[in-house]
């Protein structure tokens, strides 16, 4: 019987290992990553028009409650995965979405749409908003409070991992 505990433990230890080392380097591509990223939301992005005929002054929100802002793209296959978890926390918190080199926006519109997306969607047909904040990857997510950007993630991400920062950002 001491075995069999013995190799469950080994297993248990092997696959947590794994789990932490796969942290680990998630942390440190989102650092990389994020390095080129401005720490303060750049003055001519600050007021923006959504596709839905909104204004949004992202300062001013996040004077109130830390705002989520996802950049994202039509043509990127992991905001297929993000984009409905970033619709679902739009309920709960706010959030403004950038689309990023997506084309026309009618067609930004059109996919929104078709996905059942709910979210502001400011269109940044050629990629002048992301260069002003240093965002070079989609899907990146930024975390914007008092218009400082206190969280930056790039890739893949969580519904529950946007959750909890937009919670420390409070």
């Amino acid at each position: 019987m001491a075995f069999k505990n013995s190799v469950w433990a080994k297993r248990i230890a092997k696959t947590v290992g794994y789990f932490v080392a796969i942290f680990i380097i998630a942390m440190l591509v989102d650092w990389y990553r994020s390095a080129d990223i401005e720490t303060t939301v750049p003055e001519q992005s600050t007021t923006l028009r959504t596709l839905q005929g909104d204004t949004v002054d992202i300062i001013e929100r996040s004077k109130e409650a830390p705002v989520l802002v996802y950049f994202w793209a039509t043509w990127c296959p992991y905001c297929t995965v993000v984009s409905p978890m970033v619709d679902g926390i739009a309920e709960d918190y706010d959030v403004v979405t950038v689309a990023f080199s997506s084309g026309a926006d009618e067609k930004v519109m059109q996919i929104a749409q078709q996905k059942g997306y709910e979210f502001a969607t400011v269109n940044d047909q050629t990629g002048v908003l992301a260069r002003r904040w240093g965002v070079s990857v989609t899907p990146t997510i930024l975390i914007i409070r008092d218009g400082e950007v206190q969280s930056v993630t790039t890739g893949l991400t969580t519904s529950l991992g946007m959750r909890a920062r937009l919670m420390l950002a409070r």
